[in-house]
């Protein structure tokens, strides 16, 4: 229980205070509001996720705009349609929701007053926005902020490896098919490695991946973006523990020198240093400086790793 809690547990009576009701009907009022958000990525996950089911079985390129988009107005108002698109919508939220679970336990474990994530339902060629939660509580030493922004990524990444390996195996081999289509998305490393084990000297343009290999896909892209080391990203928070003083100008030397000229590749990157600039690259001060010790250091190293592994640099073509 995080601390600040056990006060509600001090009032037995029929009728608590005013500010116990009235916290207790907020937390009602938020549980709602974050199921609702929960189904409603589930359903626009779906609506895209039929569209690459439908592809999928017909050996069509994933992304066709004009056809996708005729595609989930019919799945609005077929269920049986929007049922195929859980073949992508189910593992993707598996993975979003482990990845922000990894952060809500690290503080419970810490007691550090956190929210349950908040799904980012939207009408985009993934099908959401992700999710978050909100720390509501002190994180007082760097150990601590290590562990809560390194866990998320990591718990993703557990759940994220084993379906990657089931969607790509259900996966087909369509020459030049990977080629094919208005938009393509790129192909982290791990994918790459994956395919050339279980299709061994094929290239990767003759492979049709199946919608769990594309949710794995898009749980990727996410992991990476988190990792990135600037600012407040996951990957910001690693930095500032290992390098607390030196953490906002890495931040600026990876904006500027890293996803700047990243931009002439994908125009993507120039929105992403944008937004990164708009939501300051500085870090927070925690009260505990201590540094972390070797235990903590090879698991940073291997969150590097995860995000070498995820990362690629047009992840959309």
């Amino acid at each position: 229980m995080p601390v600040g809690e056990h006060s509600e547990l001090q009032f037995p009576s029929a009728a608590p205070p005013r500010a116990a009701f009235v916290r207790r009907k907020r937390f009602s009022w938020v549980v709602w509001l974050q199921a609702f958000l929960f189904i409603t990525t589930i359903w626009s996950a779906s609506l895209v996720g039929a569209s690459f089911h439908w592809s999928f079985v017909r050996n069509q390129p994933a992304i066709v705009l004009d056809r996708d988009v005729a595609i989930v107005e019919r799945a609005l108002f077929d269920p049986e349609m929007l049922l195929t698109g859980l073949w992508y919508s189910v593992p993707l939220l598996v993975i979003l929701t482990a990845h922000e679970f990894g952060h809500y336990f690290a503080c419970v474990f810490y007691r550090i007053r956190a929210t349950l994530p908040y799904y980012l339902p939207a009408p985009t060629l993934i099908g959401t926005l992700g999710a978050f939660i909100r720390i509501r509580g002190i994180i007082y030493s760097r150990s601590q902020l290590f562990d809560v922004g390194v866990a998320g990524p990591i718990a993703g990444f557990v759940f994220l490896l084993p379906l990657l390996l089931v969607g790509v195996s259900l996966s087909k081999v369509i020459p030049g098919i990977g080629t094919q289509g208005d938009l393509v998305f790129g192909a982290p490393p791990l994918l790459r490695l994956v395919e050339m084990v279980l299709f061994p000297g094929v290239p990767e343009s003759d492979i049709l991946l199946h919608p769990v290999a594309r949710a794995a896909l898009i749980g990727m892209l996410a992991t990476a973006l988190n990792l990135l080391p600037v600012g407040q990203l996951d990957g910001g928070h690693i930095v500032y523990c290992l390098f607390p003083r030196r953490h906002l100008w890495l931040s600026r030397f990876f904006v500027v020198l890293v996803l700047l000229p990243l931009g002439f590749v994908w125009e993507g990157w120039w929105f992403w240093a944008a937004v990164l600039f708009i939501f300051r690259l500085r870090h927070p001060a925690v009260y505990d400086n201590a540094q972390l010790g070797p235990g903590r250091k090879l698991v940073a190293f291997t969150a590097l790793v995860i995000f070498l592994l995820c990362f690629t640099i047009s992840p959309v073509v």
